[in-house]
């Protein structure tokens, strides 16, 4: 759960552009998981499945044919932590295409962070990404451009639908997101609030990801910005709307974030719900991606998240389990009282080439 919600001006827009259980890792009952595992091929051009021919330079004749397989398996887990009640929701699906079938391979993980209830998260939960296929979501060739467009009017008709529900059932709950498209080969993250997503990306395309000292050579990127009342961009756009920020850095003495989905009484205070979107390539550097809300990373930084899953991975574990010890570390260990809720998305890419 957060206390946070956020907001963007048009010109930022613009700029937009497994293996067995071992005995120790039983199911912890205090922490509710789920898999999914899928393998599909594809190729840096429309993902299809089909062979991509690559020339090098004016030499025609030395065409290399490559096909390219790539595995994904995610996993979610959840704790309430010490709150009464859990008012995070989360998506993983695999194969997202739902009624919108087409030749580009679309997977979709989300993790919706709310406040004030839960009324908001499960809202999104169920809308946000059916609206972002209704606005057009490209399923035959990738479109960057027009994806992005999709998760914007996305978002703006989930927060639309939203504010019109909570104005008719009387209740004015909110939530952030943090948003996560892989279309084909090409990776969209989407956010509003302080929910974040973190890349563990190597230095070299060499999978083993070993530094000749030893440890790890993973960097942690962090693909998404955080909007906060208190920060300069965001707090003028809240004056702007009449909003104060006061001394503890929150809107109107009790909002953090200043960009959320929902909270209908902050709205005409600056409060907004475009998010920040980031896309990218995946290669053979990038070997997972971790999804968290504001508790998992209140307690871990990235680079300490990315060491922590990329050490468990290298022990052979199921990613089953590692999703329950990075939420289980981080209220158990480091004590975190918030919910948490963590989503790691572990990519396998295995390249055969041939003349």
């Amino acid at each position: 759960m957060t206390d946070i919600a956020k907001s963007t001006s048009k010109e930022e827009i613009e700029k937009l552009e497994t293996k067995p259980k071992r005995e120790a890792d039983v199911e912890d009952p205090d922490v509710t998981t789920k898999k999914f595992k899928t393998e599909a091929a594809a190729d840096s051009g429309d993902c299809t499945g089909r062979k991509l021919e690559a020339g090098n330079g004016d030499e025609e004749d030395k065409i290399v044919k490559r096909e390219v397989e790539l595995e994904i398996e995610a996993d979610a887990a959840e704790d309430k932590g010490s709150r009464h009640t859990m008012e995070d929701a989360w998506v993983l699906l695999l194969d997202a295409s739902l009624d919108s079938p087409g030749k580009l391979r679309c997977s979709h993980f989300a993790i919706y962070d709310g406040h004030g209830g839960r009324l908001a998260a499960d809202y999104a939960q169920k809308h946000l990404h059916t609206n972002v296929l209704s606005a057009g979501l490209p399923r035959e060739l990738l479109d960057v451009k027009a994806t992005k467009k999709a998760i914007l009017d996305g978002f703006r008709k989930t927060d639309e639908s939203l504010l019109q529900e909570s104005s008719a059932g009387g209740w004015q709950d909110g939530a952030t997101a943090v948003c996560l498209w892989i279309l084909g080969q090409t990776v969209f993250v989407a956010n509003v609030g302080d929910a974040k997503a973190v890349v563990a990306r190597s230095l070299t395309a060499d999978k083993s990801s070993n530094n000749p000292n030893g440890g790890s050579s993973l960097r942690a990127i962090v693909l998404t910005r955080e909007h906060k009342a208190i920060f300069p961009q965001e707090r003028a756009r809240i004056q702007k709307a009449g909003g104060v920020v006061g001394s503890n850095g929150r809107l109107q003495g009790r909002l953090e974030v200043s960009r959320a989905l929902g909270d209908r009484q902050f709205k005409k205070l600056g409060v907004i719900a475009i998010p920040d979107i980031h896309s990218f390539e995946l290669t053979d550097r990038e070997h997972f991606i971790i999804l968290g809300c504001d508790g998992l990373w209140g307690v871990f930084g990235p680079s300490d998240a990315v060491d922590f899953v990329q050490k468990l991975l290298k022990d052979g574990l199921p990613i089953t389990s590692i999703s329950r010890r990075l939420v289980r570390e981080a209220i158990r260990e480091r004590r975190c009282k918030d919910n948490c809720t963590a989503i790691i998305i572990v990519f396998k890419p295995k390249l055969l080439s041939r003349k």
